[in-house]
């Protein structure tokens, strides 16, 4: 992952001033194309069908940001055959968008939803420690996988707690 993003910021010159979309779907591609593993396919597959969901977009209301997290969502639980408590970055991911949407329905302010939905996804994490890995690679390790936090995750989780970050101001 962290190979991947380095490559992903060294075309940030390039995306300077594209619309959403192709922000999102260089990224995925450039994820596919250097990281290895599944992360590389599960992270692509989540970013372009985020990437999809933003057509021609410069800016995203929070309905936009949900309908692609929800996006994202499904195309990873299609592609991994995943759900929540396998202990996969599902376990991060679902209860974020989750949060998204009792936040669009409560009228939240952007800024205090990306939060919310960061903090979700954190809890979601961290409640991975005690399961069993039932997908993925930690799935080899059986019973051995209980007692560490899922790695895909914490990917998910530092990857929306830097959403917040960075868009909710």
């Amino acid at each position: 992952m962290d190979r991947g993003f380095k490559a992903v910021l060294g075309k940030i010159a390039e995306m300077e001033g594209k619309d959403i979309e192709t922000v999102l779907k260089t990224t995925a591609m450039t994820l596919i194309s250097t990281v290895g593993g599944a992360s590389g396919p599960l992270y692509g597959t989540f970013f372009l069908q985020t990437a999809a969901k933003v057509m021609g977009k410069t800016e995203l209301t929070l309905q936009d940001w949900h309908a692609a997290l929800q996006a994202g969502l499904d195309g990873i639980i299609s592609r991994g055959k995943a759900q929540t408590g396998d202990k996969t970055m599902i376990d991060a991911l679902a209860p974020a968008v989750q949060s998204l949407l009792l936040s669009i329905d409560q009228n939240q302010p952007i800024p205090e939803a990306l939060r919310s939905s960061a903090e979700a996804a954190r809890i979601g994490m961290q409640a991975t420690i005690p399961l069993v890995a039932r997908k993925g690679r930690a799935s080899y390790l059986g019973e051995r996988s209980a007692g560490h936090q899922d790695p895909g995750a914490t990917s998910m989780y530092l990857l929306l707690d830097a959403a917040s970050q960075c868009l909710g101001q």
